[in-house]
């Protein structure tokens, strides 16, 4: 079997890496995977870059962005079928399709004659424009007056409305059936235009090798972390981006007893600085950005608790990784957190927006070592259970033979 993945890229950004970690799983039991992506970053035969006509869409680009409608300009997805990898390929599976590279308007061509499976990665694909919706429903009954132009991908005016029924009628004529790594997002999209497709819920995988408890004591001594602190840990691309919840971060640490902050690190991956370790009070180590699965292993192991303070997310794979690793977690009660983050077994759920809580629940974790090694050893048990890369795969394999076999059917009729 052959399967084209389109995605934004190859492993640059959650949803790429989540696609690329699909990609692995697959090649691992046999079958023919590729990507067409919009930013290439690995080396591979198995990787080509998207079809593009730079002059042009950025000509159009000037229009589309105006009337607030993303993505319509890049008229080249067209061009997509004359692709090699397109022609030899059985099913399609799109990922991530709004980040500047994919019009949307193509997928009623592409799935013309291949069948697809269209991965959510988050709610992108039923919305108005948004990522993430927050508190607003309107997405369930045609969008229009948005209350989150801002809100990723940003739109400079308010055709919410229009975009909602681009992919509306989009959808009438595609060939799709929907997969989503979160219970959440497969909730949501049943609610959705996406309703009259096939939902599958089909959590992502993880590679438990590449990620599995280490010594503690040697990690930290690799790190240069004192044996006998508390570790605290958090990634942070962008404490300014509103939906990773950097303001909560800050105000939960701030509410620390001061005896614990003496005796905490803060173990960073990602662009921190200085000043947020001086605000809360906490020494600080900062590894900046990770690429590497086995620097990224190190440090959930180093850690006695990762925090996670998102506002919204689908199924993160920072709380994947760190659970994993055997390393508790302290996130908020949103999206697809509660999928991986359960109270009492692999850590703290908090009420959303509530940082006395969040608070309480790292200190309740951090001085309760007996606690943390039960939801240690539940964290490594679950993601060996729930979310190998191998069942993951298998559950996709099976769901491109479903979808083949039914095609073959409606065409021998």
């Amino acid at each position: 079997m052959n399967v084209l993945h389109i995605n934004q890229s190859d492993i640059a950004g959650g949803a790429a890496i989540a696609a690329y970690r699909l990609h692995q799983g697959l090649l691992a039991q046999g079958v023919d995977s590729r990507l067409l992506v919009g930013t290439v970053k690995t080396n591979s035969d198995c990787v080509a870059t998207m079809p593009s006509n730079h002059r042009i869409e950025k000509q159009l680009l000037r229009i589309t962005s105006r009337l607030g409608l993303n993505s319509l300009n890049y008229i080249s997805s067209f061009d997509i079928p004359k692709h090699s990898f397109y022609k030899n390929t059985d099913v399609l599976n799109f990922h991530n399709l709004h980040t500047g590279y994919f019009n949307y308007l193509a997928i009623p061509t592409l799935t013309q004659n291949k069948p697809a499976v269209f991965t959510l990665h988050d709610m992108w694909s039923f919305t108005g424009h948004c990522a993430y919706s927050y508190d607003c429903s309107r997405w369930k009954n045609g969008c229009g007056k948005c209350p989150h132009l801002d809100s990723y991908p940003a739109v400079v005016r308010d055709n919410t409305n229009i975009e909602w029924r681009l992919k509306s009628w989009v959808y009438s004529r595609s060939n799709l059936t929907i997969a989503a790594p979160s219970n959440w997002l497969t909730e949501e999209a049943k609610q959705s235009i996406l309703n009259h497709f096939p939902i599958y819920h089909i959590p992502n995988g993880i590679d438990t090798q590449a990620y599995q408890p280490l010594e503690q004591e040697q990690c930290r001594s690799v790190l240069d972390i004192p044996v006998n602190k508390k570790v605290l840990m958090f990634g942070a691309d962008n404490l300014t981006d509103s939906r990773k919840g950097g303001d909560l971060l800050l105000k939960a640490l701030q509410k620390l007893p001061a005896s614990l902050k003496a005796e905490t690190v803060l173990l960073t991956l990602g662009n921190s600085d200085d000043k947020f370790s001086e605000a809360v009070g906490i020494a600080a180590v900062n590894l900046g950005y990770v690429s590497s699965d086995r620097l990224k292993s190190i440090a959930y192991s180093a850690a006695d608790l990762f925090i996670f303070p998102t506002r919204a997310d689908n199924l993160p794979l920072v709380l994947q990784e760190s659970m994993a690793c055997g390393t508790p977690m302290v996130s908020f009660k949103i999206g697809g957190v509660p999928d991986l983050v359960r109270p009492g077994i692999t850590g703290y759920l908090a009420t959303p927006e509530d940082t006395d809580d969040f608070c309480q629940g790292i200190v309740e974790l951090l001085e309760d070592a007996s606690l943390r090694d039960s939801m240690s050893q539940n964290c490594r048990a679950i993601a060996l259970e729930e979310y190998s890369l191998e069942l993951q795969a298998k559950r996709y394999i099976d769901l491109y033979h479903q979808i083949l076999q039914n095609s073959e059917e409606i065409a021998c009729k």
